[in-house]
């Protein structure tokens, strides 16, 4: 019997396991893109816990193993933008990115302050990364050249208001 995966906050302990993941993850890209020097890439373990201690984080865990993260929080102007959504290459395809950005979403639009949008970003030759968040209701709303060989798509997803109840 094979065990399922677990989507759950991220815990302090688990800070070394998402780097490594990270880590990872980005190795596509960064060949992708011709740049090893990605933030994703780059990123400490000293402020990766910074930001666990200041964002949301959820982790995919397959057993043990983490095997998912994406991380998001609300600013304040009410938009919850999300970052760095990383599934273990092994796992991808199966539908687990798309089941950590909705449980993502659930959670901050459960925070207790008002989300009017959902953004994040990512880059313009990552086709699987685009095609990924517009099943998930993403819209591009701008591109960003950041180099020569690297242009960023950012992506909006308006959360719709709740209807008023009517007597």
């Amino acid at each position: 019997m094979g065990m399922s995966v677990i989507i759950s906050a991220a815990a302090a302990e688990d800070a070394e396991q998402i780097l490594k993941l990270q880590y990872l993850g980005y190795q596509g890209e960064a060949e992708l893109y011709g740049d090893w020097t990605l933030d994703p890439l780059t990123q400490t373990l000293e402020s990766l816990r910074a930001e666990l201690a200041e964002q949301q984080f959820l982790v995919a865990r397959l057993g043990d193993e983490v095997v998912g993260t994406v991380r998001g929080r609300i600013g304040t102007d009410g938009v919850a933008r999300i970052g760095r959504l990383v599934v273990h290459p092994r796992m991808q395809r199966h539908g687990l990115g798309g089941r950590l950005l909705e449980a993502l979403e659930r959670r901050l639009a459960e925070d207790g302050r008002p989300v009017t949008a959902f953004r994040l970003f990512t880059g313009h030759r990552s086709l699987g990364n685009l095609r990924l968040y517009a099943r998930q209701g993403y819209r591009q709303t701008a591109v960003e050249q950041i180099s020569g060989r690297l242009t960023l798509v950012h992506l909006e997803k308006p959360v719709p208001a709740p209807l008023a109840a009517t007597a």
